[in-house]
């Protein structure tokens, strides 16, 4: 198993202000000299997570106290001159409400120059609030996405000059990525989901499907995909190509684990905390989907509000609660590998952890979590789905 180390680079110190974290947040609250020593300690956290033998996601939000990075790909730029062995993924460039694929592509590719081939590229739909930072319109972004998506890997594609792409949404005369890729002829290609429509198109493709800390999107996806690679590609899918991202906090004992991880999870609460009208824009979805959600009370997050047995969760949910639902995975060494592993054989298993820490936590706390996560735990982890592809095999 290949283990990410995830921090969404948050500003928490304007967490507890009595505004939405979220589209219409002052800046003012954001302390320049605060928010510089937060960023240089998130590059020393990669670059520990380098040196233990991690790799790297990044992600990227726009206008928000709960992500600083505004570009996956920016910041990657940065990281790949600061470690020297991690895979670099970003997961990612949500294509969707970027205005303009041609340049994705071309930082795509001047990343994957700059890190010498260390590029994992993950073309996400991107969260439906930012659409109104991007001026997108709703009814039509999942045209936009697969329009963009398919501009973006031909133009890293196209080794022998210019290409035009002319669509609905783009028009483009003069398509040419100079550098082209290290990694030929394109990097790797991941998605989001917590769909299996959309498991079953990346299955088509063969690109990695991640699934984001939703245990029963996990359960539901990876069969899917499973079953459309057989049928597609005529061969069992690698575990490599499935994800899930948990929420992972490692202590030398359990009561400072669960004291860390309550921290951790302020994350979920404060990202709940936004408007309604920013979460399911006019013409986002179709209207059986739309009407369904809505009378079922689901539009305001993804997460789950009760444990597997029907039981609602408290307000906010434990961290008893959140491990219950394999949301996070908190303990010692021994616990949180008890925990991985149970939710790994419960879906079948998956190739790739993406670790997220972060939040109100310390630097040093999520150092001294992220050196036990992969000392004790993801050796263990490794040794796991070794034994699994064997016995496929």
């Amino acid at each position: 198993m290949q283990s990410w180390y995830f921090s969404e680079q948050s500003y928490a110190p304007a967490w507890d202000e009595p505004v939405t974290p979220k589209v219409t947040s002052p800046s003012s609250l954001v302390d320049p000299e605060t928010a510089h020593r937060l960023l240089r300690e998130y590059i020393a956290e990669c670059k520990l997570a380098d040196e233990l033998g991690m790799n790297i996601m990044t992600n990227e939000h726009h206008a928000a106290y709960t992500c600083m990075s505004v570009s996956s790909l920016m910041t990657l730029a940065v990281l790949a001159t600061h470690t020297k062995r991690a895979r670099l993924l970003a997961l990612g460039v949500p294509i969707m409400n970027r205005m303009d694929p041609y340049r994705v592509a071309e930082e795509a590719a001047y990343v994957d120059i700059l890190s010498r081939g260390r590029l994992e590229l993950g073309l996400i739909k991107g969260s439906t609030f930012e659409l109104y930072m991007s001026n997108s319109n709703p009814a039509t972004s999942n045209a936009r996405y697969w329009e963009a998506h398919d501009l973006i890997v031909a133009a890293l594609a196209k080794k022998d000059g210019p290409i035009s792409y002319e669509s609905d949404n783009f028009n483009y005369r003069n398509l040419n990525v100079i550098p082209g890729c290290y990694q030929q002829p394109i990097p790797p290609i991941w998605m989001t989901t917590l769909s299996p429509f959309t498991a079953k198109e990346a299955a088509q493709r063969g690109y990695v499907i991640a699934i984001t800390a939703v245990a029963r999107a996990a359960r539901a996806c990876f069969p899917v995909y499973r079953e459309e690679y057989q049928r597609v590609h005529g061969k069992p899918a690698p575990l490599d190509r499935l994800c899930y991202l948990g929420q992972v906090v490692v202590a030398r004992d359990e009561k400072t684990a669960h004291e860390r991880a309550r921290k951790l999870l302020r994350f979920n609460e404060v990202s709940e905390r936004i408007d309604p009208r920013f979460i399911n824009p006019p013409g986002m979805m179709p209207p059986a989907d739309n009407a369904r959600l809505l009378k079922a009370g689901t539009t305001t997050t993804h997460r789950n509000k009760t444990l597997p047995d029907g039981t609602p969760m408290s307000d906010p949910p434990t961290t008893r609660e959140q491990i219950i639902n394999h949301v996070l995975f908190a303990g010692t060494p021994d616990q949180v590998y008890a925990q991985i592993k149970t939710f790994y054989d419960s879906v079948g298993g998956f190739g790739n952890l993406l670790v997220q820490l972060g939040g109100p936590m310390t630097h040093d706390e999520i150092c001294d979590s992220l050196s036990l996560y992969a000392t004790e735990v993801m050796p263990r982890l490794q040794a796991l789905t070794q034994s699994h592809e064997a016995a496929v095999a």
